[in-house]
Protein backbone atom coordinates (compact mmCIF):
# COMPACT_ATOMS: atom_id res chain seq x y z
CA UNK A 1 0.00 0.00 0.00
CA UNK A 2 1.13 3.49 -0.80
CA UNK A 3 -0.49 6.74 0.29
CA UNK A 4 -0.37 9.91 -1.81
CA UNK A 5 -1.56 13.37 -1.00
CA UNK A 6 -1.81 16.93 -2.23
CA UNK A 7 -1.35 20.17 -0.35
CA UNK A 8 -4.28 22.56 -0.70
CA UNK A 9 -2.45 25.67 -1.89
CA UNK A 10 -5.13 26.95 -4.25
CA UNK A 11 -3.37 25.64 -7.36
CA UNK A 12 -5.31 24.52 -10.41
CA UNK A 13 -5.96 20.77 -10.42
CA UNK A 14 -3.84 20.24 -13.55
CA UNK A 15 -0.86 21.92 -11.82
CA UNK A 16 -0.89 19.67 -8.73
CA UNK A 17 1.44 16.68 -8.47
CA UNK A 18 0.91 13.97 -5.87
CA UNK A 19 3.47 13.43 -3.12
CA UNK A 20 4.02 10.08 -1.44
CA UNK A 21 3.16 10.42 2.24
CA UNK A 22 4.84 8.66 5.16
CA UNK A 23 1.87 9.18 7.46
CA UNK A 24 -1.71 10.36 7.40
CA UNK A 25 -3.84 11.64 10.24
CA UNK A 26 -7.61 11.29 10.06
CA UNK A 27 -9.58 13.65 12.28
CA UNK A 28 -13.11 12.25 12.32
CA UNK A 29 -16.10 11.29 14.39
CA UNK A 30 -16.89 7.62 15.11
CA UNK A 31 -19.74 7.83 12.58
CA UNK A 32 -17.42 9.25 9.91
CA UNK A 33 -14.89 6.50 10.58
CA UNK A 34 -17.61 3.84 10.22
CA UNK A 35 -18.71 5.43 6.93
CA UNK A 36 -15.13 5.47 5.66
CA UNK A 37 -14.74 1.82 6.69
CA UNK A 38 -17.92 0.93 4.77
CA UNK A 39 -16.55 2.77 1.73
CA UNK A 40 -13.27 0.85 1.95
CA UNK A 41 -15.13 -2.46 2.16
CA UNK A 42 -17.26 -1.47 -0.85
CA UNK A 43 -14.11 -0.50 -2.75
CA UNK A 44 -12.49 -3.86 -1.99
CA UNK A 45 -15.60 -5.74 -3.15
CA UNK A 46 -15.82 -3.75 -6.38
CA UNK A 47 -12.10 -4.28 -6.98
CA UNK A 48 -12.57 -8.04 -6.50
CA UNK A 49 -15.60 -8.09 -8.80
CA UNK A 50 -14.16 -5.87 -11.55
CA UNK A 51 -10.53 -7.00 -11.49
CA UNK A 52 -8.40 -5.02 -13.93
CA UNK A 53 -11.44 -2.94 -14.99
CA UNK A 54 -11.55 -1.27 -11.56
CA UNK A 55 -9.94 2.14 -11.81
CA UNK A 56 -10.80 4.25 -8.80
CA UNK A 57 -13.63 5.35 -6.50
CA UNK A 58 -14.22 8.64 -4.69
CA UNK A 59 -15.67 8.58 -1.18
CA UNK A 60 -17.85 11.65 -1.85
CA UNK A 61 -19.38 9.97 -4.92
CA UNK A 62 -20.56 7.06 -2.79
CA UNK A 63 -21.34 9.04 0.38
CA UNK A 64 -22.40 12.63 -0.40
CA UNK A 65 -22.00 13.73 3.24
CA UNK A 66 -18.25 13.83 2.48
CA UNK A 67 -18.68 16.21 -0.46
CA UNK A 68 -17.12 19.14 1.46
CA UNK A 69 -14.31 17.02 2.93
CA UNK A 70 -10.85 16.51 1.46
CA UNK A 71 -10.98 14.11 -1.48
CA UNK A 72 -10.63 10.47 -0.45
CA UNK A 73 -9.89 8.24 -3.44
CA UNK A 74 -9.19 4.51 -3.64
CA UNK A 75 -7.10 3.55 -6.70
CA UNK A 76 -6.39 0.12 -8.17
CA UNK A 77 -2.75 -0.58 -7.29
CA UNK A 78 -2.27 -2.12 -10.75
CA UNK A 79 -2.76 1.34 -12.28
CA UNK A 80 0.11 2.95 -10.38
CA UNK A 81 3.57 2.57 -11.90
CA UNK A 82 6.18 0.79 -9.81
CA UNK A 83 8.33 3.19 -7.83
CA UNK A 84 5.77 6.01 -7.82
Amino acid sequence: MKIYGYVDEGSAVEDINPSMLAEITVVATPEELRNIAAFLLLSASEMDDMGERFGHLHLADKQPEFRDSPHFVVVNSNLVRAGT
